[in-house]
């Protein structure tokens, strides 16, 4: 194949270029602040990083010891807190127009993360008890710690549990990076906004979708294939979607939703209750239901 000339290929960049100025929704910085995007490697890094705390000995660091696991911590949350502090304040930068000066970017990234390193025990506490549930709730299941290691909701969890957590601090766009590196991975899909109560199980998990302004309680499971989505969007009067209003379900403590189950819209699934598989739920059913095909309320 023979190579563009010099000039073709000349046209081509120069075309691009042109390009990529008519690109309006890339960031744009205010004047003398240079724009420095969030890392999507760095990000799932980090994740990487914290998932080796979270787990002490179960991913980098094959020599487990009680006695030397403070000192792989420690090490590894320096790391974690250089790391993170970098790509929040490069999260910043994507709304740069909005947030200030490159001076503020940076003074809010450190207080952010020290804030999150200060949740991490926390997050650990809810993990321990992910796992537990995972192993409690599936017979399949030979330890807690092969759950650590290979169930995909484990996975998403532990990736959900950090985005929603830099949510709630305010974070700009890494959130949604790192909830979808687990939705790559695993093939679930967890808004980072949605709150998710102790004790969370998803057995098996593909297609598994979660939006963001829903609401779990605690204990609860779901299968494959689980939708808990809005039914409408409501719209401004240009006709756009108005954001930040709760438009996906309730779901309380003790549910349990089988394989393939849709609900959808701003309405509550009672305590206790059992919907199963591949209902199409757009109505609030009370405490202790047990909705199968055929017999929605």
């Amino acid at each position: 194949m023979s190579h563009l000339k010099d000039n073709s290929m000349s046209s081509i960049v120069d075309r691009m270029v042109e390009a990529s100025r008519q690109l309006s929704f890339h960031p744009k910085a205010p004047e003398n602040c240079k724009i420095e995007l969030p890392s999507r490697s760095n990000c799932i890094e980090i994740m990487h990083q914290l998932r080796s705390v979270f787990f002490p000995g179960f991913f980098q660091l094959f020599e487990y010891s009680q006695d030397r696991i403070g000192f792989h911590v420690g090490a590894m949350m320096d790391r974690i807190a250089i790391n993170l502090q970098e790509q929040v304040r490069r999260g910043f930068c994507f709304n740069c127009a909005n947030q200030g000066n490159l001076q503020s970017c940076t003074l809010r990234a450190e207080d952010i993360t020290r804030q999150f390193l200060e949740r991490i025990p926390d997050i650990m506490l809810l993990l321990c008890e992910d796992v537990q549930a995972a192993y409690e709730g599936d017979p399949a299941a030979k330890s807690p710690a092969e759950t650590i290691f290979c169930y995909p909701g484990i996975f998403a969890i532990t990736n959900h549990r950090v985005a929603h957590e830099l949510y709630r601090l305010g974070v700009p766009v890494i959130p949604r990076i790192i909830g979808e590196n687990a939705h790559n991975v695993t093939g679930i899909d967890i808004h980072p906004g949605a709150k998710i109560g102790s004790r969370f199980f998803i057995d098996h998990g593909t297609g598994v979708v979660i939006g963001e302004t829903t609401v779990i309680g605690d204990r609860v499971r779901l299968y494959q294939g689980v939708t808990l989505g809005a039914k409408s969007f409501p719209l401004d009067e240009n006709g756009h979607p108005i954001k930040g209003v709760d438009r996906h379900p309730v779901i309380e403590d003790d549910v349990v939703i089988y394989a393939g189950a849709t609900i959808l819209g701003r309405i509550t699934v009672g305590a206790g209750s059992v919907i199963g598989g591949n209902v199409w739920l757009t109505r609030s059913v009370p405490p202790k239901s047990s909705i199968s095909q055929g017999r929605e309320p």
